[in-house]
């Protein structure tokens, strides 16, 4: 009886992934507004309404991985080690993210450049993509308000992580912009895409280092 609650949990993990296999697969292959959740439910063997019980959405599943990085992150951002800036509690946050096993799954490198080609043709995507982009954001930069309460007003702190996280989603649009089918991914790969991202960090650091410099106006 013990073991029940896990086989249960692994079948309806197999079952989205499955899901987001083959929406993937579609997208790629027929468009993002092309493919429907009746079709996507087909490919994965499952019904319509099982669709449903796992995502709201088709974008949902397009941008399946997006909550636990964001998860990680404001975890990341709340907490202030002994000595730390507010840059360099960025600049872990980057670094834990990029570390994770979400970010270096498989999933991520499938989803990634394929993502990156819907947003750039697809308005309605666009739209979908910024609006997590700022929600998420918005999110950071309280919590680094609230980690460093004594030094940032809200202006600066929304201004650092808009900073730091426009950085990184240039670094990641421009990687994967030029890969112009998904299945080439491969091109890009995990070791020279953390690398890159570390490039952009660093050239957001080198631009926050001047926000002690930055009093709130009066």
């Amino acid at each position: 009886m013990s073991t029940e609650p896990g086989l249960r949990e692994r079948k309806k993990e197999r079952t989205r992934a499955a899901l987001i296999e083959a929406a993937a697969d579609l997208f790629g292959r027929k468009g993002y507004d092309e493919t429907t959740v009746a079709e996507i439910a087909a490919a994965a063997d499952v019904s319509t309404r099982t669709f449903f019980s796992y995502f709201r959405t088709k974008e949902e599943v397009l941008f399946v991985d997006n909550a636990e990085r964001l998860r990680i992150a404001q975890a990341a951002v709340r907490q202030r080690l002994p000595g730390e800036r507010p840059v360099d509690v960025l600049t872990r946050t980057a670094q834990q993210v990029l570390t994770t096993d979400t970010f270096a799954s498989e999933l991520f490198v499938r989803l990634a450049p394929l993502r990156v080609r819907l947003i750039l043709g697809n308005p309605a995507l666009q739209g979908y993509a910024l609006r997590l982009l700022l929600s998420g954001q918005t999110e950071l930069a309280r919590g680094l308000h609230e980690t460093f309460a004594d030094e940032l007003d809200e202006v600066i702190a929304a201004a650092m992580v808009g900073a730091f996280i426009g950085a990184m989603v240039a670094v990641v649009m421009q990687l994967f912009a030029e890969v112009p089918d998904p299945e080439q991914a491969i091109l890009v790969d995990q070791d020279h895409l953390v690398a890159e991202l570390r490039r952009g960090m660093a050239v957001a650091v080198a631009g926050l280092a001047a926000v002690g410099d930055q009093p709130a106006p009066r």
